[in-house]
């Protein structure tokens, strides 16, 4: 790996700029998401559907496949940042919210259940003077 660095020196200062990027980013845009969800967003034992999501099929699926692919982006860049500099845990948790797969909302709720992530989400809350996260 130092062989790769030392022979491609330009390798480590895109991964030096993408790590800034990637904390920048972390930092501006994942308490904003965080902010924009209801309080109560994670109280319910099932997700419901909107009934506008049954009228307008075509557009629903291509908006569905934009969040899909902008949330596994998400949680890529969340991995990324479990060892580069950034929110890791929140970001992969705004990744799986945006997406949409079977069993989604079981693994949302399980994933803020517990104690430091919900503490962390509520804390990002109270700074913004929004209610916190109800279980």
């Amino acid at each position: 790996m130092l062989e790769l660095f030392t022979q491609n020196k330009h390798l480590l200062v895109y991964f030096a700029w993408g790590s800034i990027f990637i904390f920048v980013m972390s930092i501006v845009i994942i308490p904003w998401l965080i902010v924009q969800l209801p309080p109560d967003y994670f109280n319910y034992k099932k997700r419901h559907t909107l009934a506008s999501q049954r009228e307008n099929l075509i557009l629903v699926k291509i908006v569905t496949g934009i969040k899909n692919m902008l949330g596994f982006l998400l949680i890529f860049l969340g991995i990324l940042m479990l060892v580069l500099p950034g929110q890791g845990i929140l970001t992969i948790l705004i990744g799986l919210i945006l997406m949409n797969f079977p069993g989604k909302y079981k693994l949302e709720r399980k994933f803020v259940s517990s104690k430091s992530v919900l503490k962390s989400l509520n804390w990002i809350r109270a700074k913004s003077k929004k209610p916190p996260f109800t279980i």
